[in-house]
């Protein structure tokens, strides 16, 4: 009877130790299973959050070429790409869970979906300051050609200017000095004997020219005698640099018609030998001749 009470006492104690052993068993297999599920997780959501990482990279790397463009929208863009840089700042230092991988991949579709509007709006700026480049371009042609017209005709003008300016010119022309013995009756007889000459009469002509301004032309006339001496006022003008000393003026009244022009120079004691007229408009020798007395 002992016997059989310790049998059944043993027989008990094996029945509780089993159920133990298999309740051991129950529970570290779900507890193996459990932490492989969460590694299995913690694993998955690591990869997420990389993937995460490596499109925000793909995203500032997209930021930082149309910054580099220097568009009218830089401002924009890099306020946009400083965003982008936060969060990838705080993607890094998160712990991975997926409640807080949830809200950076929300964040990151914004993000992305502002990108692609911005993108949109500089790729139609790129389009217009192509057209506007090729405009100012075709602009720039346009002007250079007309550059380089104006200063063919500015060319032009100058030559046509000096033709003009030297057409304009009025011509000296049949320059012929006479010497007169002045008699007592006023009446002149040319001699060409120095000892009788008592007049020099200078004759010139002033040819017609229908482009000359008309007006008042005065007229240096310089006599020189055979000893180099300048006879008549003897006065000297200046014109700049350049000065000239004369022995009359005289004043034509021009009307664009020839004009013939006579003057007297009275004298004494005239000198044999070589005489040298010159007529002279200002500084510019415009006639000369020569005569001589015996």
């Amino acid at each position: 009877m002992e016997n059989q009470n310790s049998n059944s006492k043993l027989k008990a104690i094996i029945a509780i130790l089993a159920f133990c052993l298999v309740g051991s068993i129950v529970y570290i297999f779900k507890m193996t299973t459990d932490a492989k599920a969460m590694q299995t997780e913690i694993k998955d959501t690591q990869s997420e959050k990389e993937s995460v990482l490596k499109d925000l990279e793909e995203l500032k790397a997209t930021y930082d070429a149309a910054i580099a463009e220097n568009t009218s929208m830089s401002e924009e863009l890099i306020a946009e790409r400083d965003k982008v840089v936060k969060l990838m700042a705080d993607l890094k230092k998160s712990k991975g869970d997926v409640a807080s991988l949830s809200k950076y991949k929300k964040q990151y579709i914004d993000l992305e979906q502002k990108m692609q509007n911005l993108m949109a709006e500089v790729e139609v700026l790129k389009k217009e300051n192509q057209t506007l480049t090729t405009n100012l371009d075709s602009t720039k042609v346009i002007l250079d050609d007309s550059k380089k017209y104006n200063q063919v005709l500015v060319g032009q003008n100058e030559e046509l200017a000096k033709t003009v300016e030297k057409g304009s010119k009025l011509s000296i022309t049949n320059l012929v000095t006479g010497s007169y013995k002045l008699r007592s009756s006023g009446k002149q007889i040319q001699t060409d004997k120095a000892s009788r000459t008592d007049i020099l009469k200078v004759k010139f002509t002033v040819a017609e020219n229908k482009i000359a301004k008309s007006g008042d032309k005065l007229y240096y006339v310089q006599v020189i005698d055979g000893k180099n001496n300048v006879l008549g006022d003897k006065a000297t003008v200046s014109f700049g640099d350049n000065s000239l000393t004369y022995s009359f003026t005289t004043t034509v009244k021009y009307e664009n018609k020839t004009v013939e022009v006579t003057q007297d120079l009275p004298g004494k004691n005239f000198a044999k030998g070589t005489y040298f007229v010159n007529v002279f408009d200002k500084a510019e020798l415009v006639s000369k001749s020569s005569f001589s007395l015996r």
